[in-house]
């Protein structure tokens, strides 16, 4: 039986170029994604993913600009908890991503996606998030 935590994904992209952050520190250290976190108690995943967003890269995206793209479950073996993912994309959002104590923002085209660096299961999911939904 696992112990399920909310977290959120936020993923900044245009035609032909999304957005990911190399993790500095904590969980995913040295690994590109995109940027989100942990829904804090009395917070909506949406606040909490704008929130994660802005905390992460200094861009703000309002509420209306969030597409919901997805839901993913993780889970690690010898850990108890179930990462609770869910997923959202924005091409519409206000500042430049900018480096932080935790992620260094860098945009990449659609074909040079840099998966050697990324999660294992990125190479699986990805091509779906790219079309609109995964």
């Amino acid at each position: 039986m696992y112990f399920r935590k909310l977290y959120t994904l936020v993923f900044l992209r245009n035609d032909t170029h999304i957005l990911l952050g190399l993790k500095k520190r904590g969980f995913g250290v040295d690994k590109w994604n995109g940027f989100g976190g942990k829904v804090e108690i009395n917070e909506t995943i949406i606040d909490a993913a704008i929130r994660e967003l802005k905390e992460e890269s200094c861009v703000v995206v309002k509420k209306c600009n969030l597409k919901n793209i997805g839901h993913l479950e993780f889970t690690f073996e010898g850990d108890p908890t179930m990462m609770d993912v869910r997923v959202y994309s924005a091409s519409i959002f206000e500042g430049a991503p900018t480096e932080t104590d935790e992620m260094s923002p860098k945009w990449f085209a659609y074909t040079e996606i840099p998966f050697q660096d990324m999660w294992p299961d990125d190479i699986i999911w990805f091509p779906f998030m790219l079309k609109g939904s995964c």
